[in-house]
């Protein structure tokens, strides 16, 4: 599967963003789609996930609360909201896939995820 991210931009602490990730390939919807982020010098950290068939989600501490990924399977989408957004939100966000029987274990760890897309930058101004 191919992924492609979109939807970054800069917005003032606050504010909002939508990030959309498109997918091509028939098999979409058998994957658990992650989103990840990753600020200049730091690692790449889990944001949050959903699972294939979008009945299950995960969020990251720092960010629940303010995010809600969701997925729509008849687009081959997925999408982040990002509210509230502060400072410290600042990062490239790439979203990924992952599939098998038991990925939905091991979800927060960007090296299960096989497919991954081009980063979105967010920067959030204070």
């Amino acid at each position: 599967v191919q992924l492609q991210a979109s939807g970054g931009g800069l917005v003032q602490a606050g504010g909002s963003l939508r990030l959309s990730c498109a997918a091509s390939g028939r098999t979409f919807r058998s994957y658990h789609m992650g989103w990840f982020r990753q600020a200049p010098g730091k690692e790449r950290d889990f944001v949050a996930a959903i699972a294939w068939s979008g009945g299950l989600t995960d969020y990251a501490d720092s960010v629940k609360g303010r995010f809600t990924v969701s997925r729509d399977n008849a687009k081959n989408a997925v999408y982040l909201q990002m509210n509230s957004l502060k400072p410290e939100d600042t990062a490239a966000y790439y979203c990924a896939a992952k599939g098998g029987i038991s990925g939905w274990d091991t979800r927060t760890s960007f090296k299960t995820y096989a497919y991954w897309g081009q980063g979105t930058l967010v920067t959030v101004s204070s």
